[in-house]
């Protein structure tokens, strides 16, 4: 560095034209002045620097950390209403032991721009927007018991926020989730509900899908609710995302209940010998109540094109058949990643399963010029448009 002269202000600027403070910089707050250059000692506490209301292009400042402790209590930079690398906001944090920080003012468009080799990355990355479809895990069908059926599994909870789409039980599409550059965040892909010859049990209600992160409200869409049998069930195995169909009985018996902006309740079972079990909910429709040998339709799913082709999800699990039409056996699985629900079997209850439910799934689509290209869990990335999407049919994390 060229040599400066002392003088009570301080060190004067030499031929690169900054004036080297003598004074160590310990406060929590300083007001810089243009052309100066700053040690900045954090032992103690952070320091917000505020740079000057006004500059003049070639204006320069340097920060150095004097003690190396900027990883313990960072440097903030207030802008006072100018640009720093051609934004408004958000304020730049230095936090790294040992750094210096060299700015020029560039001019009203860009503003500060950093010069020096280790802080010539983007200080003010920009927030963006994500649209999300988050599918929960679809609950299992219930054992049938001749001559009745069990009753169909519940869909997974169903939230969406793409191009105004619904989301499941008669919900509005959701708002779509702003990212900040650097955060990761997590992504939870529910399991299908268990089938079991037996009563159902909590492992056979599907399981919740989320996405959670830093600065954002957390998504989660609930498991299905299992299918029903005659035999009793712990308390709330029918309820979920959509609720799971009732199961055979004289009289009826009606079906699980369904999560609010997420599915639909789960059918009833008709209410008589011979009678099938009810349609599990669905996404997109109530599921249907079971009549005499029938069994009953699980609710209609939902289709989301935000992969860029519509694709129905989130399909409740149909009853099992009673008499005289059913034939004894266990109840269809669904389809992994569909968050549909299984179908209930028709038999002797001990010798015949119900269908497991399909695995949920989570959808992220954003502007390709933000997508980062980090992730973890493997999703399927493809484009559509200006924009990509990142499929994930099993955990794992994204980072803005």
């Amino acid at each position: 560095m060229p040599s400066t002269k002392v003088a009570s202000a301080g060190l004067q600027p030499g031929a690169g034209g900054i004036a080297w403070q003598s004074s160590i910089v310990t406060a929590a707050t300083l007001t810089a002045v243009a052309n100066r250059g700053y040690w900045i000692n954090t032992t103690s506490n952070a320091c917000t620097i505020t740079l000057p209301s006004s500059a003049s292009v070639g204006d320069q400042l340097v920060f150095s950390d004097f003690a190396r402790t900027w990883g313990t209590n960072a440097v903030t930079i207030n802008q006072n209403s100018l640009n720093f690398q051609g934004n408004t906001s958000p304020n730049p944090i230095y936090n790294t032991s040992g750094q210096s920080v060299s700015i020029i003012y560039s001019g009203a468009t860009k503003g500060w721009i950093p010069t020096s080799d280790d802080d010539v990355t983007n200080e003010t990355p920009q927030t963006y927007s994500v649209d999300f479809l988050v599918i929960a895990g679809g609950g299992a069908g219930a054992a049938g018991a001749s001559p009745e059926g069990g009753g169909g599994g519940g869909a997974g909870g169903y939230r969406n926020s793409y191009s105004s789409e619904p989301s499941g039980g008669g919900g509005s599409s959701e708002a779509s989730l702003t990212f900040t550059p650097g955060t990761v965040y997590t992504i939870t892909v529910g399991a299908g509900g268990a089938g079991v010859a037996a009563a159902p049990d909590a492992n056979c209600k599907g399981i919740d899908s989320s996405i959670s992160g830093t600065g954002i409200t957390t998504i989660t869409s609930a498991g299905g609710g299992s299918g029903r049998t005659t035999a009793p069930e712990p308390a709330g195995v029918m309820n979920g995302g959509s609720g799971g169909g009732g199961g055979q009985s004289s009289p009826l018996w009606a079906g699980g209940t369904g999560t609010a902006n997420q599915g639909y309740n789960g059918g009833a079972n008709g209410g008589g010998t011979n009678y099938g079990g009810g349609g599990g909910g669905g996404s997109g429709a109530i599921g249907g109540t079971s009549t005499v040998g029938n069994e009953g339709v699980g609710g209609a799913g939902l289709a989301s094109s935000i992969t860029g082709s519509s694709v129905t999800r989130g399909v409740g699990g149909n009853g099992g058949n009673g008499q005289p039409y059913g034939s004894p056996g266990n109840g269809t699985d669904a389809t992994a990643n569909t968050g549909n629900g299984g179908k209930g079997a028709y038999g002797i209850q001990g010798s015949y399963r119900g269908g497991n439910g399909g695995s949920g799934v989570l959808i992220l689509r954003m502007p390709t010029a933000n997508y980062s290209g980090t992730t973890t869990g493997s999703p399927t990335v493809t484009t559509s448009g200006a924009d990509t999407i990142l499929v994930y049919n099993a955990s794992g994390s994204y980072t803005g």
